[in-house]
């Protein structure tokens, strides 16, 4: 039939078609943008709570630091009168003495908590350069993206010209009961309506036809078919 040898040459010019015209679609759907600039915010949501953790931590540590030194100066102040011979009334000497011990006591529970709140202004301060690091690649990414998605959509509409010519230019070569077949099947069978056979294999559907199906296309005439996919076989 006439045709047969150039219809894997269309197969593979369709299923180049295919593929082009899906990138192009998810390309001008923004899709691929979308998800660039949805990881460059979630970068952006993670540094900022990072930030905003680490100025609440300084603040903490700040007020405990100001507390620290405020009991630091009234126990020193306390401790001043027990020993300058101002207070000489023993009642009021040994509430002196009470008073500075619990002034140092609540001091050394205070210094605790700076303490811990020093080592998580370090945690967070540690955690803040990758984040500000995997912003700047995530702003890097899209930007990239958008420029990108412009320069291959032109070089998609040119491909697409060059392969849609050449279709046209074959298509005539083919028996028209073939070619109707063919287009039937693409439309039925993912896009693939015709297949090559190599070594008794169907390399659409990758099933070994039987000894007496192969023999059976060796000698036929007409369309030969897959006896498992139906597709349109082509001896190689």
């Amino acid at each position: 039939m006439r045709g047969m040898d150039r219809l894997l040459e269309l197969q593979d010019i369709d299923l180049r078609i295919d593929r082009l015209e899906h990138r192009r679609e998810r390309l001008e759907s923004g899709a691929e943008v979308a998800e660039a600039r949805a990881a460059m915010e979630e970068a952006e949501a993670r540094l900022g709570e990072l930030r905003l953790a680490f100025d609440a931590v300084a603040t903490e540590q700040r007020r405990l630091e100001a507390e620290i030194d405020s009991m630091e100066r009234k126990a020193a102040a306390e401790e001043r009168r027990l020993y300058d011979g101002s207070v000489a009334n023993p009642k009021e000497l040994e509430a002196l003495q009470h008073e500075v011990a619990s002034l140092r006591e609540r001091k050394g529970r205070v210094e605790d908590d700076l303490l811990e709140a020093m080592e998580r202004r370090e945690e967070l301060e540690a955690r803040i350069a990758p984040a500000e690091a995997e912003l700047a690649e995530a702003r890097a990414r899209l930007e990239t993206l958008e420029r990108e998605a412009g320069e291959e959509l032109s070089r998609i509409a040119a491909e697409l010209a060059e392969l849609r010519a050449r279709r046209e230019a074959l298509a005539p070569e083919l028996d028209p009961e073939l070619l109707e077949l063919y287009e039937d099947l693409r439309a039925k069978k993912d896009g693939i309506g015709a297949a090559a056979l190599v070594d008794g294999v169907c390399q659409a559907c990758h099933e070994k036809l039987s000894a007496l199906e192969l023999d059976r296309l060796k000698h036929a005439e007409g369309i030969g078919r897959c006896e498992h996919c139906r597709r349109i076989l082509v001896l190689a």
